[in-house]
C-alpha cells in the first residue's frame, strides 16, 4: 500500500469494488487509534441512519491472525455494533503500524474529530515510535511544521491541565496561553482561575504579556526553537536565570545532543 496511495487520499485505499462483508465480532479497535473519546450525540445520529439505510461506505481493516484490526471507520463500526448489525462492509489491506497510525490521524483531522491533546499524542507517536521528523509529519498531514511543534508542546503541560484539555474543560487557546507562563506553579495557579473564575484566553495572555522577557531574550528563544525544533523556555530573573529545553523521548534527547555538538553516536541502546 505505501505512501503513493496515502497521497491520493482514502478513495485509493478503499475502492468500492474490493469490499467484503466481515462479521463484527471478528473486528477489534486498533490500539494505534489516537482518538480517546467518541462524541455520543453524533454517534446517535449515525446509529439511526445505519438502522434505516445500512452501512453505505466500507471500513478499512488489516488482518491479524484470524481477526481484523480496524484502521479506518471507527465511528461507523461502533454505530453498526450498537445498531446490532452482525456484519459490516470492509476492505482488507496489508499495512504497516506507521501507516495505520498515519491513516487514523489523517482521518480524524480531516473530520475534525481529534481533541488537541489526542492530536499531540498522535504526532508524538509518529515521531518517537516510527521515527518521522516533525517536517515529515507536517508533510503527511498537510500542515506547517510549526503547527506540529506547537501541538506537541501541549504534552509539556501539567497532567491536571492536559486532563482538562482532553475533557474540553479548557480550550487549546487556554492551554497555549498557560504554556507561555513557563513555570509549573504559575501554570497551575492560573489554571485554577480559568476553572473557578471562567478566565478567558485573553485574560491569561495578559498575564503572560505583563511578565514578558526582554526583547533580546525573546529573539534568542525563537532562534533556539527554530534551531532545536522543540520547545525552549528562558526563565529570567536578576539573581538567576534558567534555559529549559524540552525533549519527548530518548531518541529526541540524542537528536538534541548531536545538534549542540555532541558526538555522532548512539547513547541509549
Amino acid at each position: 500500500m505505501g505512501r503513493q496511495a496515502l497521497g491520493r487520499g482514502f478513495d485509493a485505499l478503499i475502492p468500492q469494488r474490493d469490499k467484503d462483508r466481515i462479521p463484527l465480532n471478528k473486528i477489534f479497535h486498533s490500539p494505534l487509534q489516537p482518538r480517546m473519546e467518541i462524541n455520543e450525540k453524533e454517534l446517535k445520529g449515525l446509529i439511526s441512519s445505519i438502522r434505516k439505510n445500512g452501512v453505505l461506505q466500507p471500513v478499512l481493516v488489516r488482518k491479524v491472525d484470524e481477526r481484523y484490526e480496524l484502521v479506518y471507520g471507527h465511528r461507523r463500526f461502533e454505530a453498526a455494533r450498537r445498531a446490532n448489525l452482525s456484519e459490516i462492509p470492509a476492505v482488507v489491506r496489508r499495512l504497516s503500524d506507521s501507516e495505520v497510525l498515519e491513516i487514523a490521524v489523517i482521518e480524524n483531522i480531516q473530520r475534525e474529530d481529534l481533541n488537541p491533546l489526542e492530536e499531540a499524542n498522535a504526532y508524538y507517536r509518529l515521531n518517537t515510535e516510527f521515527n518521522l521528523t516533525q517536517e515529515e509529519i507536517a508533510e503527511r498531514v498537510g500542515m506547517a511544521r510549526s503547527t506540529i511543534t506547537n501541538k506537541m508542546r501541549l504534552l509539556g503541560l501539567p497532567d491536571e491541565v492536559k486532563e482538562a484539555l482532553l475533557k474540553g474543560r479548557i480550550t487549546e487557546g487556554h492551554a497555549r496561553a498557560l504554556l507561555g507562563l513557563g513555570d509549573k506553579d504559575k501554570i497551575l495557579k492560573e489554571f485554577a482561575k480559568i476553572i473557578n473564575d471562567s478566565k478567558t484566553v485573553r485574560q491569561v495572555e495578559g498575564i503572560k504579556k505583563r511578565k514578558e522577557l526582554p526583547l533580546k531574550y525573546q529573539v534568542l528563544r525563537e532562534k533556539l526553537i527554530e534551531l532545536l525544533k522543540t520547545d525552549v523556555k528562558i526563565i529570567h530573573s536578576k539573581k538567576k536565570s534558567k534555559l529549559v529545553i524540552t525533549f519527548y523521548s530518548d531518541s529526541d534527547l540524542e537528536r538534541l545532543y548531536k545538534i549542540v555538538g555532541g558526538a555522532d553516536e548512539e547513547i541509549f541502546n
